[in-house]
């Protein structure tokens, strides 16, 4: 679904697109309020809505981005586009009987951790059987488990000390991963044949290993030094990085072997479509 710009709540088209480097869709504000008012004049429910929002002292319009998306006409207009997270922010400020049904198909096409919120079980039980059914084995699914149980507690780290926008967290992981893999995660993907899919699920088993070490030794670090900010957080990114790289090194090594790998878990149709590029 990720290759297609249009999404379909009930009879409405929804136009969205995918922002690689937050690894994020937006969608259009307009087509949403649309799709839960059915307002003939989405446009100017929309103004209303930014002025009552503006009024009530809310940072949320703030944070809305414009992308050119296509119009009825064919041609593409600058458009107010907002990601998942504060698409569920704008939803309680707009009564609709339909808010429910759009949670949990927003869930669906564009925001995975909705149910993390209100039930992590739920989320976890449905990514393992996810994973199960793309043939990972269980030591495949127990390290991403535990992996982004790493991750989740650096980020929390970052949240709590003045690391707060999505971007700065894609900066900072992008630094981790650069000083213990030497590629960045875009050119990680690459080599792996990636677009728009999570690096973490096409990693084997070594890759996982060494991410959640470099995330781990990055939270220590930070730890050990207090780390606030962007800057500091860089730093203790860079040490913990390197943390990884020396024990990547050892191991490739002592065993002859490279950590990184270009392989992954396409379809093989996809695959096959990739090598003979």
């Amino acid at each position: 679904m990720q290759d297609k710009a249009l999404a379909v709540f009930e009879d409405f088209n929804i136009r969205r697109e995918y922002d690689e480097k937050a690894d994020k869709w937006y969608f259009s504000v307009t087509d949403v309020i649309q799709a839960l008012t059915g307002s003939a004049h989405p446009r100017r429910y929309w103004s209303d809505l930014k002025r009552k929002l503006k009024a009530e002292g809310s940072e949320l319009y703030e944070k809305i981005v414009q992308l050119k998306m296509r119009s009825a006409d064919g041609k593409y207009y600058e458009t107010d586009s907002a990601d998942p997270e504060q698409l569920l922010r704008f939803i309680q400020s707009i009564p609709s009987p339909k808010a429910e049904p759009f949670k949990l198909w927003l869930a669906k096409v564009g925001y995975e951790r909705i149910q993390e919120t209100t039930n992590p079980e739920m989320s976890l039980n449905r990514a393992r059987e996810n994973w199960k059914a793309h043939g990972r084995s269980e030591k495949w699914i127990q390290q991403r488990m535990t992996g982004q149980e790493t991750r989740n507690k650096l980020t929390d780290y970052w949240q709590t000390h003045g690391v707060m926008e999505s971007d700065d967290f894609a900066i900072l992981t992008n630094i981790i991963h650069k000083e213990w893999s030497g590629l960045s995660v875009k050119g990680h993907k690459a080599l792996k044949g990636l677009k728009n899919q999570n690096l973490r699920d096409h990693m084997s088993e070594a890759e996982l290993i060494f991410t959640a070490l470099a995330e781990l030794s990055t939270r220590k670090a930070a730890e050990s030094t207090k780390a606030r900010g962007m800057k500091e957080n860089k730093a203790a990114g860079k040490r913990g990085g390197n943390v990884a790289k020396q024990a990547r090194l050892q191991y490739e090594e002592e065993f002859g072997e490279k950590v990184i790998t270009s392989k992954n878990f396409l379809p093989s149709a996809d695959r096959k479509k990739l090598e003979n590029k």
